[in-house]
């Protein structure tokens, strides 16, 4: 597991995470890439810490990245529940405008890779219009597993220094975990379904429904056919993890008191 000593680093339900602004997080990719460092980051979310525990191979993809932010509420709330002092959220959409930003101020070269043909081309046009001195290296959409070898070869052909992975999980992960070495960038980052927000094809949940840790609420409302079913599933178990743990705990203190 790699670990990052710039960041204090919980363990949570059993996987490893960075407690930090998304302003210290910003700072320290940025001083990474300075450096030339090599850093694979990721973000968890309840979803995710939850098929971590049955899924081995994205266990391992997570655990290999330099940093782990905590993007769901559930789990900023959940880890606090437990005793961890967790400031904020760090979600990933938040996240990939303020490095946008970054590499627009540094001129620092970018890719994006993921979703559609059609949702790649409007969040590199969008990117550029919030961003006019920008430099986006390539773009493509995230339909290659034919050909994974000559995908990677062409991202590592742009130059770019950060590399934005839009796709669903665990195939993200495991993608930038296998190739991480051949990828040729800096700083590489998963980030789901950014790409849909950011080209206007998904609408986000409103301000206070984030900070109430219920964006998965909303999009259960935005698509009920594929969503109820995972969340409702996914939340229980979280739900069930956490009163298991919290009863450990509260069973260690009574037996050693």
């Amino acid at each position: 597991m790699s670990m990052n000593k710039n960041m204090k680093r919980i363990n949570f339900l059993d996987c490893p995470m960075d407690v930090s602004t998304m302003k210290e997080t910003v700072d320290h990719i940025e001083n990474r890439i300075r450096q030339k460092i090599f850093t694979q980051h990721v973000v968890v979310n309840v979803a995710k810490l939850v098929n971590m525990r049955k899924d081995t191979v994205l266990r391992d993809s997570v655990e290999t990245c330099d940093i782990i932010n905590i993007d769901g509420m559930g789990v900023v709330l959940g880890a606090r529940f437990l005793g961890h002092q967790i400031p904020e959220r760090v979600a990933g959409v938040d996240l990939f405008h303020q490095l946008l930003a970054m590499c627009n101020k540094n001129d620092f070269s970018v890719f994006l890779l993921g979703a559609t043909d059609d949702v790649v081309a409007k969040t590199s046009e969008v990117a550029q219009q919030h961003y006019p001195g920008i430099s986006i290296v390539g773009h493509h959409h995230g339909y290659f597993w034919d050909d994974e070898a000559a995908m990677v070869e062409k991202i590592r052909k742009s130059g770019a220094q950060l590399l934005f992975v839009a796709i669903t999980s665990p195939n993200k992960e495991n993608f930038i975990n296998r190739w991480r070495e051949q990828l040729g960038v800096d700083f590489v980052m998963g980030v789901g379904g950014t790409f849909d927000v950011v080209a206007g094809k998904v609408k986000r949940a409103p301000k206070w429904m984030q900070q109430y840790g219920l964006e998965w609420l909303y999009r259960v409302f935005q698509e009920p056919g594929r969503m109820w079913k995972r969340y409702l599933t996914t939340n229980l178990k979280f739900a069930m993890l956490l009163i298991k743990e919290k009863l450990k705990r509260i069973l260690g203190k009574v037996k050693s008191a």
